[in-house]
């Protein structure tokens, strides 16, 4: 991979360019990450790449060793693996809720207590899902209990 940086002060914000032959894997990876910069997130659905605002984002949950992004209505492939994506999501309201999930605090509709000190949580689109016991801490601590 080659990269080339121009330093121009007449320009009046910062432009990237990426020239390649084909979008790879490793691309992508690269593109998830300068997105995250500005609070975007990549992913695959039907065989086409999305740039998704954070916001938008339910939750993150990894299957089989891929990620996957759960939005209100569809479900996207990350190339990123689940502890970059909770890296660059921390200083959002993203959460570790389990080994395999982040969960958007803000899309949080319901919580409720359930045994061993775990949390079931509502999402926006009525699904439900699980906070373990060890990650429960976050939410308790957010709403200052």
């Amino acid at each position: 991979m080659k990269i080339n940086i121009n330093i121009d002060p007449g320009v009046p914000e910062t432009e990237i360019s990426i020239t390649a032959p084909s979008l790879s894997d490793e691309l992508e990876k690269v593109l998830a990450s300068l997105r995250a910069l500005d609070f975007k997130l990549t992913g695959s659905n039907r065989g086409q790449t999305f740039i998704l605002d954070a916001s938008e984002v339910l939750y993150i949950d990894t299957v089989d060793k891929k990620t996957f992004l759960y939005t209100e209505n569809e479900v996207y492939e990350s190339a990123m693996k689940l502890y970059e994506l909770e890296q660059q999501l921390a200083t959002k309201d993203f959460f570790r809720a389990g080994k395999s999930s982040i969960i958007n605090f803000n899309k949080i509709k319901s919580l409720k207590s359930d045994m061993d000190g775990r949390i079931i949580v509502t999402m926006e689109n009525k699904e439900k899902l699980v906070v373990s016991k060890q990650y429960a801490v976050f939410i308790k601590a957010k709403l200052g209990r």
